[in-house]
């Protein structure tokens, strides 16, 4: 990130204050001065540290890709697996005819 950040530090207002205070002019304006340039590099190195919006959209492809794998690499083990080691005994589904119950009688016969 080449760009510099302006922080708000009133550096003429800060050194008065140190003026008011008993310091010299000129050790007040030194002060201002480095303070300010401390404030800018500490802003600078927390923008360096910041993800940017690019940052986050490459970890979430990443991630993507990874899921995406491990999800492949489970179904394939569970497909290894039944193949290699097939159920021993196999469920067989009685014919749909066989289901059929018979019609119940009813109590009274039917009026001829």
């Amino acid at each position: 990130m080449g760009a510099t950040v302006a922080i708000p530090f009133d550096t003429l207002a800060y050194a008065k204050e140190l003026e008011t205070a008993g310091v010299p002019p000129e050790q007040a304006e030194a002060q201002a001065k480095a303070l300010s340039n401390v404030l800018q590099k500490v802003e600078e190195s927390r923008l360096q540290e910041m993800a940017t919006k690019q940052d986050l959209r490459e970890l979430e492809l990443r991630m993507v890709i990874k899921m995406g794998a491990m999800i492949l690499a489970s179904v394939g083990l569970i497909i290894g697996y039944l193949r290699a080691f097939p159920m021993p005994v196999q469920i067989v589904q009685a014919a749909p005819q066989e289901l059929r119950q018979v019609a119940p009688q009813p109590a009274i016969p039917p009026a001829r």
